[in-house]
């Protein structure tokens, strides 16, 4: 364990006994280290959001009495009769089958602890970690079980760290696309329709519809078809590849007065093998590859539910190659390809950095197909990785259910990772089904599936590049690409001049005839991280001009038939 993961670990008690001097009845439930920080649960404790300064400042009036961290072996019933009155830490015991337990004891404070812990609480910086907020828990994750008090604290090695992680964070929550995309008019929800089936506007559409021909313009480039595939299928099709056992709890089953009885799909791959599977193959009909930007369901906890982020409905892009074993290598580099010249797009592409994900060697139960499949494909994507220069990290018991994967994570503008790009090599899928090709000899042999997902779900895409962006998008993505703002009425014509000659070259242009101040007309524009705003006065209608504000400020006098001809050039750059 690191350093700053032994501070945060030693924060937590230090909070509980902090918590246990100021409310003597809370009773402790768990208390580990987490990414950022740690945490603490309490039942019986009777503190709010405003009592939480009140709890840090204990804790530095603790820290100051220089401590140590002690471990000591207990047998389990001593340990029991240290911890009688505390339910919660009484079950924890019983759970544990060794005879002798661990304690960690700092001063006069005892708990159930395996550690480690740092040696002494002169180890632990006193202006480097902040209690940050309260939440439920439920004890054990169960939701059957209490409801606890949860204490979030963040904690770092330096006051700077923190102040940095702080300010990232008060970042993120201007940029949360909740709220950009109710700023945007870009998509809402309805209590009607349902949380987690996201509606989107005209504008939200604009965006869906340009990403998916960008994707798509790209992927035909790379011999890509596009099939379409219904939102429905008997349980049959899942159980046969799988994902009915593995998505149990998560299937969405449609039921008729007829006596239908069906599945809302939780993945698009199935549907496609079918696709295949319709007539006899040929091994000079391969590679065959299928692409299909279509709606998938999986049944969320409504706790999971939040924004774009996680929903009910998913718009999954989704891209297979249906192909022989002396093809599969070209595939894979084909499609790592399409990422790379997809987040290019965003100048994500070199930002990143590349997963090979394996089976999990101890537990091969969790995955179907055979061994000697498995170690192929492994070895096939370890050679791809060194022969593109990828530099893949292995990551072991991350692979998919049926075949290991190439994974890509890329750091967004405010350093958030973001794990998307995916390409997955499946030999169970064909055997499962039965597909079939006839090789040279006139032999049936089964083809390979390369999965492939480039911007993976498309309302989780946008909430990444919204957040990423901060809501100012491309100009090719843009919903709104250009504003004509009038400086009053007696400019209009010639605003709607302006307004044809920029309709003609497609570009998405929108003239307001508010009855505003042309400050608040700028001001909205601004607001809706319009790239051009184009303001008509008298000057601009004398000269045949428009004065272009752009969204970085600056400010240019042209010739309409100049600003087209540039936004004409920024569109296909």
């Amino acid at each position: 364990m690191s350093q700053i993961e032994k501070i945060r670990h030693s924060l937590s008690h230090v909070m509980a006994q902090a918590v246990k001097e100021l409310y003597p009845e809370a009773l402790l439930g768990m208390g580990p280290a987490i990414e950022n920080g740690f945490y603490y649960d309490f039942d019986n404790a009777n503190f709010k959001e405003e009592d939480l300064a009140r709890i840090e400042n204990k804790m530095r009036e603790i820290m100051k009495k220089d401590f140590s961290f002690e471990k000591r072996e207990v047998v389990k019933e001593k340990a029991k009769e240290i911890f009688k009155n505390n339910p919660y830490k009484l079950e924890l015991l019983d759970d544990i089958e060794k005879d002798n337990v661990s304690l960690y004891q700092s001063g006069n404070f005892v708990d159930l602890c395996e550690g480690p812990h740092v040696q002494n609480s002169k180890e632990i910086p006193v202006d480097s970690f902040k209690l940050e907020r309260i939440a439920g828990a439920y004890f054990k994750g169960e939701e059957t079980r209490p409801m606890l008090k949860r204490i979030y604290g963040l904690a770092f090695e330096t006051k700077n760290d923190l102040e940095t992680y702080l300010s990232n964070k008060r970042e993120n929550e201007k940029r949360d696309h909740r709220k950009l995309g109710a700023q945007l008019d870009l998509f809402c929800f309805s209590d009607i329709v349902g949380s987690g089936f996201p509606l989107f506007t005209p504008r939200g559409t604009i965006v869906i519809n340009e990403l998916k021909k960008k994707i798509e313009d790209i992927c035909e480039n790379y011999g890509f078809q596009r099939v379409l595939t219904p939102h429905l299928a008997k349980i049959d099709l899942y159980e046969k590849s799988g994902h009915a056992k593995k998505f149990s709890e998560e299937l969405f089953h449609v039921t008729s007065p007829q006596n239908h009885n069906f599945v809302m799909r939780p993945v698009l791959c199935p549907h496609q093998t079918q696709i295949y599977a319709s007539k006899i193959r040929s091994y000079r009909d391969l590679p065959i590859r299928y692409m299909e930007s279509e709606k998938m369901y999986r049944a969320e906890k409504p706790g999971e539910v939040r924004g774009l982020s996680r929903v009910y409905g998913i718009t999954i892009e989704d891209g297979h190659s249906f192909c022989r074993v002396d093809q599969v290598k070209d595939e894979i580099k084909g499609m790592v390809s399409i990422v790379k010249d997809f987040y290019g797009l965003f100048d994500l592409w070199g930002n990143h950095q590349t997963y090979l994900s394996v089976r999990d060697y101890a537990h091969p139960e969790k995955y179907i197909g055979e061994k000697k499949d498995w170690d192929l494909c492994e070895e096939i994507l370890e050679e791809v990785a060194k022969e593109m220069k990828l530099d893949a990290k292995k990551q072991e018991g991350e692979a998919a259910i049926y075949g290991p994967k190439l994974d890509f994570m890329f750091k967004d503008a405010l350093g958030n990772e973001i794990q998307i790009p995916t390409v997955q090599i499946d030999f169970a899928t064909p055997k499962r089904f039965n597909l079939a090709y006839i090789d040279k000899n006139g032999k049936e042999q089964h083809p390979i599936i390369v999965h492939r997902a480039v911007l993976g779900s498309y309302e989780r895409f946008i909430a990444l590049l919204l957040e990423h962006y901060n809501g100012n998008l491309p100009f090719w993505l843009a919903p709104e690409q250009v504003r004509i703002i009038p400086v009053s009425d007696k400019f209009m014509d010639y605003a709607e001049e302006i307004f044809e000659e920029t309709k003609k070259e497609k570009i998405r242009a929108y003239l307001d005839k508010d009855s505003d101040t042309l400050s608040k007309k700028i001001r909205n524009g601004e607001t809706q991280k319009i790239p051009y705003l184009l303001i008509v006065g008298e000057k601009e209608k004398n000269e045949k001009k428009v004065n272009v504000r752009c969204r970085e400020k600056k400010q240019e006098m042209i010739t309409t038939e100049e600003f087209v001809k540039k936004l004409k050039e920024e569109a296909y750059s």
